[in-house]
Formats: C-alpha cells, structure tokens, sequence
C-alpha cells in the first residue's frame, strides 16, 4: 500500500497548517478569554476563524465521494492525513474547519440516510455551520456499552413519534447553537433484540426537553457545548422525522460509526505525535542533576518507544482508511475495532510520558498535554468501549480461524 498523500492532500495540508499558524494558535488565549466571561456563549474568535476557514476552502472537509455534492472529495485515507493534521495543531482546529464530532456524525447519517426533506431542514444548516447537532444514546440508568439495553421509548401516534426517556452524556445539546438532536430510542420492544431502536430527529426546541445536569470530564465542563442529562417528556415529533425507518437504528449506528473512528483516531495520532515532539524537546531543554533529561536512559526509552508506538498505530489506521475506501466499513470491521483499541490507549500512554516529563507544568494549562490526555481518555469510552471492541473482534477471529482450520 502506497501511504504517501497525494499532491492535492499535500497541498490542503499545507494550507491548514498556515491557517493554524496565521490565524488559531496565536489567538487560542483570545478563545479562552472570551469563553471565561461566558461559559455558554461560543466565542466571537471562534466565528471569525469560521468564516475565514469557510472563505479559504478549508470546509466540512471528511465526507468522502461517495456522498456527492455534500463532499469535498478527500477518500477516506486522504482525509486522515487531514485529520492527523487538525489534530496535531490545536484542540480547536476541527471545530474551525466545521469537521468536529458529534456534528461530523450527525452530517454523515443525513447524508446517507436521511430524506431529501431532512437534508434540507438539517443537513444544509449543519453543512453551513449555522447550527450545531447532538447526538443522544447513553443512559444513566442502564449499561449503555450495550445499545440494546436502552430504554428510550418512541412510540407512534398517529402522524408524531412520542419519545419518553431519559439520556446522559448528550454532547453538543448545551451549545447555545445546538438545533437538533438525533436520538436513538426503542420503537418496538418485542423485535429481534438488534432491530427493537431506531433514530429521530429532535429539534432541540421541542416541548418536553429539559436540559438537567452537565456532566464534566476530569473536571472539565466542555463548554461552550457540554455534556448534559437531558430528559425527553411526552416529547412528540412528526413521523417524518424518523430516520430510514422503524428498527434500522443499528443499522445506521454502524454507517455512522466506522468512519467516525477513523477521524478520532487520527486526530489522536496528531495529538500523539504532537506530545512527543515535545517530551523530545523538553528533554534537551531541561536539565536537573547537572545534565539533560535526553542524557537519562529512561527518557531516552520513552521518547523511542513512543515513536515506535505513534508510527505503528498511524500505519495501522491509514490502512483501515484504505480498506473502508476499497469496501467500506463492513468491509473493514476487524481493523476499525483494532484502531480502537490500539490508538486511544497508545495516546495515553505517550501523553502521560509527555506529562510527567514536563514535571507540574505538564497539568497546567500552559501546554496542550493534560486537555489531550482527557480527550484522549474519553475516546476509550465513547463510540464503544475497549471491552466491548475487544469481545466482538476477539468472538469474530475465533470464530473465522476455527472455521477455516476445520475447513
């Protein structure tokens, strides 16, 4: 496999880096500023940087060709290398480029799956930055790792769908901005256990929402978008809003969920990459004891074993890019599950290292690593966790290698 980007992605990579470097990382303590006078309220820098990244040609960059006039064209493989890039770069350059969860997701099942009405009332806005989405799964009250427990109830009447129930987590639902929700509920109990959910659309104005506690991470509120409960009342909303049709919520969740990881794990490797370059550098920079910490064998091991470490993961991930390319998701299943593992648990490891060899400040806000080791942390959790990726990838080769030894 030829894993060298192509002359286009080489030039959007260029591009991106010097717009980071004209115009995001120089202003990020602006970004901050404005977001301590108001927790909820988005940055005013954060749409001046929206509105240049959208006049520079750098937008909603990940939709691969497959989704037609919504795309920017980029594969799957070539938007990684994009990915990686963003990444790497700031904690705030995907929002900027408008290629930042949940509303990548979001835009992704619209434009597979939705009705030329709801890429019209949702997907265009969303493609346009005018609003941002959420995406409602987790439940407090049940093991959400596994989807099927889940009860969320949406039930139809007449020409609306009522949904009842009660979800945690919900990023994005606190931004002043968020319009709409997808929401992944039950519509039929008594179905086969992976067909009883569905999704639907929630227009976040809906009656019977009610926002309750933000949920932190680490600490941190996730402002200006949050992580809040939210409980759904005797929520109702028009029939059409259901998405593809009643039990083909997994479905979906599988279209949605396999590029998804792709995304997330390259950023993690640009986040990766990024604390190594600096343990490598603070390294050489520090020097306790009468000689650089780069003289330490132990420091020495950790900056090599983490470029190890990055380079193994990052081809890992660029090959699962090509195989979705070539296939799809199904078509790379056994990868995509691998990346998850391998890629979130390899960023912590290199940014706890990166951490403990930047001493006290490592958790301060002065340097990027304790926001990306929570991030990083996070993403173990979220789109399934590592057990459960584990389980299923670990069932399907037993399963295959024993069929094709008795065969």
């Amino acid at each position: 496999m030829n894993f060298e980007p192509s002359p286009r992605v080489q030039e959007y990579l260029e591009r991106i880096h010097s717009f980071i470097d004209e115009h995001i990382e120089p202003n990020e303590h602006v970004y901050h500023e404005q977001l301590e006078q108001n927790r909820w309220t988005i940055p005013p820098i954060m749409d001046e940087w929206k509105a240049k990244a959208k006049e520079a040609g750098l937008w909603t960059l990940f939709l691969p060709p497959e989704y037609g006039e919504y795309s920017a064209g980029f594969s799957n493989l070539e938007y990684a290398y994009l990915a990686e890039a963003m990444g790497y770069r700031s904690l705030l350059a995907a929002e900027a480029f408008n290629c930042d969860a949940p509303d990548s997701g979001n835009m992704e099942v619209l434009a597979k799956y939705g009705t030329p009405e709801q890429k019209e009332r949702w997907l265009k806005p969303l493609l346009d930055g005018e609003i941002r989405s959420a995406f409602a799964m987790t439940e407090p009250a049940v093991a959400s790792s596994d989807a099927t427990n889940i009860e969320t109830s949406i039930v139809r009447d007449g020409d609306e769908y009522v949904i009842n129930g009660r979800k945690h987590f919900t990023s994005g639902a606190l931004s002043e901005r968020c319009g709409i929700m997808i929401l992944l509920g039950k519509t039929d109990p008594n179905a086969p256990k992976h067909a009883q959910q569905s999704q639907v659309l929630i227009p976040t104005n809906t009656p019977g929402i009610t926002m309750h506690k933000n949920l932190k991470t680490f600490g941190y509120d996730a402002a200006p978008f949050g992580h809040p409960e939210v409980v759904f009342d005797n929520v109702r909303v028009p029939v059409e809003n259901l998405i593809l049709g009643e039990g083909r919520g997994f479905e979906i969740a599988q279209g949605r969920l396999g590029p998804g990881r792709v995304h997330h794990c390259m950023r993690l490797l640009g986040m990766a990459q990024r604390a190594l370059e600096m343990m490598a550098s603070r390294a050489e920079a520090r020097s306790p004891f009468g000689k650089p910490l780069s003289k330490q064998q132990s420091v020495r091991e950790d900056v090599a074993l983490a470029a190890c470490k990055i380079e193994q993961a990052r081809l890992m991930t660029l090959k699962t890019a090509v195989k979705m390319d070539e296939g799809g998701a199904k078509h790379a299943a056994d990868l995509i599950a691998m990346i998850k593992i391998i890629v979130p648990n390899m960023t912590c490891e290199v940014l706890d290292r990166a951490i403990q060899i930047h001493g006290g400040a490592g958790f301060s806000q002065e340097f990027m690593l304790a926001r990306s080791y929570v991030f990083s942390r996070t993403v173990r959790v979220l789109d399934g966790p590592d057990e459960v990726h584990m389980m299923q990838l670990g069932r399907n080769l037993c399963k295959r290698y024993a069929e094709k030894l008795a065969g």
